[in-house]
């Protein structure tokens, strides 16, 4: 799994490559779209959240994700719907691939060659993209993402240049020098965060949009990687729920306000394990939001909840986005070590599949 974290910036290069030789720039043949929907799961799914970030809050058009097996509605021919699997074979992304086929939407497919969903880009003329998988589709996140970026650019609904895919690309390469697995803990940054987080409740808030995807995805990379829960937080949202859990059960002041010789006591005074809240942020905030990210720490670490801060890079969204989703992965591969559980294997979910491929 560190190899296939270490390949994020190649992932770059290639994708870009193989969307240019597929003829990405096609997609804006029929102009620009109503409404771009990108339908995928898990580590293909969270692409289209990248894409909605890195558009940003000024696309002219509404760019959303669907996980699961329906399409809205409202979709129809005038809308184009982005399947995204890596393997090419994802059940619920097949069959809102199909039912968009059906409706007449514009199709864009990105995935595994020659699979289901490269013959349904056959039988529809839907463009496809094919993606080279690096092991597992939420380590194959850029080689699934980029087409992606290179179809909104393309569209004009996103400015993210070869220069921009570029420089994504050699920061990632600097990410992965710093948190190679020879560098000590002391200097590798992946490596300290999963020492703190270890046995602790990971609860981790983006200060951004941008910054919530990458929250987001962190916590999938937990679960993933490190078989470990995480919670996922956005600010402002995250100060208007999430925030008084600080005082409660896991919390590091043994349970709040409550009677000391409250029979419960002794299971929520463990202060060597708790809350962390793990702050992604970005480094394009709304002034307010700004200052609740500030005051949010303050109260937790006045309750006693370790703050750790992950801050993103660069100028440019894609830049920020890559830099915060890369130390993240590494945190979780490290923390899976620390644990002694194998990152690679997901095998509850392939008995999850089997068990219901069997009804």
């Amino acid at each position: 799994m560190l190899r296939q974290v270490a390949s994020s910036a190649a992932q770059i290069r290639e994708a870009r490559m193989l969307a240019t030789e597929a003829g990405i720039e096609r997609i804006a043949d029929e102009g620009r779209p109503r409404a771009v929907v990108v339908t995928g799961m898990g580590g293909s799914g969270i692409s289209g959240d990248v894409l909605a970030a890195v558009c940003g809050p000024g696309c002219p058009v509404p760019v959303l994700t669907v996980r699961g097996h329906r399409l809205p509605g409202w979709v129809g021919a005038a809308d184009l719907v982005i399947a995204v699997s890596c393997s090419g074979g994802t059940e619920e992304t097949l069959a809102v691939a199909a039912e968009a086929a059906r409706r007449g939407c514009r199709l864009l497919l990105v995935g595994g060659a020659e699979s289901p969903l490269s013959r349904l880009g056959e039988q529809t003329r839907g463009l496809f993209v094919p993606v080279r998988s690096v092991g597992q589709p939420r380590a194959t996140l850029w080689g699934l993402t980029v087409p992606l970026l290179m179809a909104a650019r393309a569209l004009r609904l996103a400015d993210v240049p070869d220069e921009v895919l570029e420089s994504t690309a050699v920061r990632l390469e600097d990410v992965a020098h710093r948190c190679r697995p020879a560098s000590e803990p002391f200097v590798n940054p992946a490596k300290r965060v999963a020492l703190d987080l270890l046995g602790d409740v990971p609860m981790v808030w983006g200060s951004s949009p941008l910054a919530g995807v990458a929250a987001y995805r962190m916590c999938c990379q937990l679960n993933e990687n490190a078989k470990y829960p995480g919670v996922f937080g956005e600010l402002p949202e995250a100060g208007h729920n999430q925030v008084v859990a600080f005082d409660g059960y896991f919390g590091r002041s043994g349970g709040g306000a409550g009677d000391p010789d409250d029979f419960f006591r002794d299971r929520t005074g463990d202060a060597e394990h708790g809350l962390h809240l793990v702050m992604m942020r970005d480094t394009d905030e709304h002034p307010q939001v700004a200052r609740r990210r500030e005051v949010s720490a303050e109260l937790a670490a006045a309750r006693g909840v370790p703050v750790t801060e992950i801050r993103a890079e660069g100028d440019h969204p894609l830049e920020r986005m890559a830099t915060l989703v890369a130390v993240a992965d590494y945190v979780t591969v490290y923390l899976a070590i620390a644990l002694g559980v194998d990152p690679t294997p997901v095998t509850t979910i392939q008995e999850l599949k089997a068990r219901i491929a069997d009804v």
